[in-house]
């Protein structure tokens, strides 16, 4: 068994397709239309299988998930970096808001972002 697609819930898959690919770099994957104006959209770091889907946020139980996940400052997802310092400056230059800077946690180094889709993405280098 492995990973084939994991999810992030955004609020506008449009708005969330610019981000994940513009900004933070995946590539669009898989674009099947559902109706109402959503999409079974997926993203992907390039040359990487593990897809992830970029979820309508319409489920009446994702707003209060979402809510006290990022109340209590906990991400949603965990992205492996190779230099959280250098990932943080260059999505901060791009105008990316951090609501954790790069922080030393014994064998990794993390830092979180706010992904504009109602989501806290941790980024992280394992340190060896």
């Amino acid at each position: 068994m492995k990973l084939y697609v994991t999810s992030v819930f955004v609020d506008d898959q449009a708005e969330a397709l610019r981000f994940y690919t513009e900004v933070l770099g995946f590539e669009k994957r898989t674009e099947v239309p559902l109706g109402e104006g959503t999409s079974w959209l997926t993203v992907a770091a390039p040359g990487q299988e593990v897809e992830l889907l970029l979820e309508p946020a319409g489920h009446p139980a994702v707003g209060p998930y979402r809510e006290a996940l990022v109340g209590d400052g906990i991400p949603l997802a965990s992205f492996a970096v190779e230099d959280v310092a250098g990932e943080f400056a260059r999505l901060q230059g791009l105008g990316v808001r951090f609501v954790q800077e790069p922080l030393e946690q014994g064998p990794v180094v993390t830092a979180v972002f706010d992904d504009t889709c109602g989501n806290l993405i941790q980024i992280v280098q394992t340190m060896q």
